[in-house]
């Protein structure tokens, strides 16, 4: 079923589907709530998955120039509000990766435990920092095709291209028609975004880590840092995916998280 809520003078659109414990899908840039469509497939309706178009993306709209991953971490946390969630298991992937890091730094009380999908905690590399300029450059000057042609099949592990053709084209269009400005202001919010390094280190709060061993993106010693930050984490290394693992390899990531989620 689809849902909106007003927040900060916008529509909220989110999916509410199944019953039992709750887990919260965040898609990542360039995405959508749909993003997951497939995935949830893999669960047997065991659980009630609340799904989110983040502000910016898909449906949701934006309410300024620049959306700190902590206003919209504060999004999600009026969603639970609105539906009397009590305690959810938050997944993120990328950018909803950094949107749950700092959700498990604001409102960690909402948490039964959350995963990393494909994301960390860092702040943005001068070098990230500046590629999300350029990319800004490009969508005010009519651009947005260029980038989406480049960042959607480098996502993807290079092996996996030509059997996920399908999907490769259908994330293409979902972003193609991604609204400029929630484009513009996601990037200014994760450009901006603190390192959150000390959050992953709560012991408290069960954590799953996910990487891709063929990832673009984060490479594998990039999240070999990251587990070495978090000793009491779940960990999933994905030997043959990219970026996408929750659709490059969708069984072993949905049996990660029911396993995460059987033992909390």
């Amino acid at each position: 079923m689809q849902k909106r809520i007003k927040y900060r003078g916008t529509d909220l659109v989110y999916s509410d589907l199944g019953e039992g414990a709750c887990i919260v899908l965040l898609h990542g840039y360039l995405e959508r709530g749909k993003i997951w469509q497939s995935f949830i497939e893999h669960f047997n309706g065991e659980f009630r998955f609340i799904i989110p178009d983040l502000p910016g993306h898909g449906d949701s709209g934006s309410w300024d120039t620049v959306h700190t991953m902590d206003k919209v971490a504060g999004a999600v946390h009026a969603i639970l509000e609105a539906e009397g969630t009590g305690k959810v298991f938050l997944a993120g992937h990328s950018m909803g990766g950094y949107v749950t890091i700092a959700f498990a730094d604001l409102f960690p009380e909402k948490l039964s435990g959350y995963a990393l999908v494909h994301s960390t905690p860092f702040a943005d590399t001068k070098e990230k920092r500046d590629n999300r300029d350029r990319e800004i450059s490009l969508v005010l000057r009519g651009k947005k095709r260029q980038i989406v042609m480049v960042n959607i099949p480098k996502a993807f592990a290079t092996q996996n291209l030509d059997r996920m053709s399908r999907q490769v084209e259908r994330l293409k269009h979902m972003a193609l028609i991604c609204p400029d400005d929630g484009i513009i202001a996601l990037l200014n919010g994760m450009k901006e975004r603190p390192d959150r390094s000390k959050v992953l280190q709560n012991p408290e709060l069960p954590l799953l880590l996910i990487g891709g061993m063929k990832d673009n993106y984060i490479p594998v010693e990039v999240f070999d840092k990251l587990v070495a930050l978090a000793p009491h984490a779940r960990v999933l290394r994905l030997e043959e995916s990219g970026h996408m693992g929750f659709m490059e390899e969708p069984g072993r990531v949905a049996r990660a998280l029911v396993d995460m989620l059987n033992t909390i």
